[in-house]
């Protein structure tokens, strides 16, 4: 099976809004804990090593990253949350930024909340959840590091949080390193992507 998303590559840092390209297209956007494994699961998705940067110091992400992956079709990086160090100031731009984005972006067609899944739906995961709630946009839920546990307790979780999610948001078990669960993720963004 082709991979579409394979053509993605990076195009653009967005530090603020007036930098985002033309509102006509379509985006995905990847949302995480900066210790969570979105690099490495945009990565595993576009079947591509660097495509994303996988930093050892988690929180390096400090911009909306946009990768095309045809036309007016994007992969959108958001900055990790909740763990980066980063001046208070930062964080607070950061957040107004993604306010609005979440608010006006009518290019955008779905939400991809990674998270660990040995610590799934913290604080910051629900809140990026409600941005897509309150704008009726698709969400997606990565169960990152899934290698990390055995197929029981994976199952278990994955029944935990799609309890708590309450059909709001779609859920599944993924591991970049295991190649666990990539071509199911594949599947809802690029249904999304209409790619």
């Amino acid at each position: 099976m082709s991979n579409a998303l394979a053509r993605a590559k990076y195009v653009d840092s967005v530090h603020s809004l007036r930098q985002l390209p033309p509102d006509d297209g379509r985006e995905v956007v990847f949302a995480g804990r900066s210790n969570a494994g979105k690099s490495s699961a945009l990565n595993a998705l576009t079947n591509q090593k660097g495509l994303a940067r996988v930093s050892k110091t988690p929180g390096r992400t400090q911009a909306l990253n946009y990768f095309e992956v045809d036309p007016g079709r994007f992969l959108v990086d958001l900055p990790g949350y909740g763990y980066a160090k980063v001046p208070e100031a930062m964080r607070e731009a950061w957040k107004g930024m993604i306010n609005r984005y979440f608010q006006e972006r009518t290019s955008l067609k779905g939400l991809v909340v990674v998270m660990d899944i040995r610590h799934p739906l913290r604080e910051y995961d629900l809140q990026m959840l409600d941005y897509a709630f309150e704008r009726e946009l698709p969400a997606h839920c990565l169960l990152t590091k899934a290698d990390k546990l055995g197929r029981g307790e994976q199952g278990n979780i994955l029944l935990k949080v799609r309890k708590e999610l309450a059909g709001r948001a779609s859920a599944q078990v993924f591991s970049a390193d295991a190649k666990i669960g990539v071509d199911e993720a594949r599947a809802v963004v690029t249904g999304w992507l209409e790619v």
